[in-house]
C-alpha cells in the first residue's frame, strides 16, 4: 500500500477526499429517452440496441405474466400435493415477473411504460379475452386472477 486509504485521493490541500462517484439523478416524472437506468445499476446505458432490448425484455415479461395468469398447467385429477406445489411455483414465476415489472416502471422512462402496458394488453387478448376462446373450455385458469 502507498499510505493512502483505499480509494480515497489525497486532495490539493493534503487532506483525504471522498472517492469520486458518478451522481445519479432519479426521475420521479415520466421522461422519454433512451438514457435510463432500467433495473441494473446502468442498464441499459446510453446505446439504443441496448436500450431496444431492455424494451423487448419489459415487454416480455409483462406478456408473460398473462400467460402465467390463464395456463392450464394442472390436470383435474392430478395428485393434491403435485398440483399445489406446481400451483405455487406458477405464482412464484408470475408474482416475481410482476414485480420486476413494476420495478422497471419505477424508471418511470415513458418507453419502458408503454411496453409494459402493451405486453400485458396483447398477453390478455391472446390468453384471457373471448376472441380466441374454444366454447367447449369452460373451465379457466390454475391460479386466480392477479387484483391491483
Amino acid at each position: 500500500m502507498d499510505g493512502h486509504m483505499h480509494g480515497m485521493e489525497p486532495s490539493t490541500n493534503g487532506n483525504m477526499s471522498m472517492p469520486h462517484k458518478k451522481k445519479h439523478f432519479m426521475h420521479m416524472t415520466f421522461f422519454w429517452g433512451k438514457d435510463s437506468e432500467i433495473l441494473f445499476d446502468q442498464w441499459p446505458g446510453d446505446k439504443t440496441g441496448m436500450y431496444v432490448l431492455a424494451l423487448v425484455f419489459v415487454f416480455v415479461m409483462s406478456f408473460l405474466v398473462e400467460l402465467l395468469s390463464s395456463t392450464r398447467f394442472v390436470k383435474p385429477g392430478s395428485n393434491h400435493f403435485a398440483a399445489g406445489l406446481v400451483q405455487t411455483v406458477i405464482h412464484l414465476l408470475r408474482v416475481g415477473l410482476s414485480f420486476l415489472v413494476m420495478l422497471a416502471l419505477m424508471s418511470f422512462n415513458g418507453g419502458v411504460f408503454l411496453v409494459a402496458v402493451v405486453g400485458h394488453a396483447l398477453g390478455f387478448f391472446i390468453f384471457r379475452s373471448n376472441a380466441f376462446k374454444k366454447k367447449e373450455n369452460n373451465k379457466d385458469f390454475d391460479l386466480p386472477p392477479m387484483h391491483c
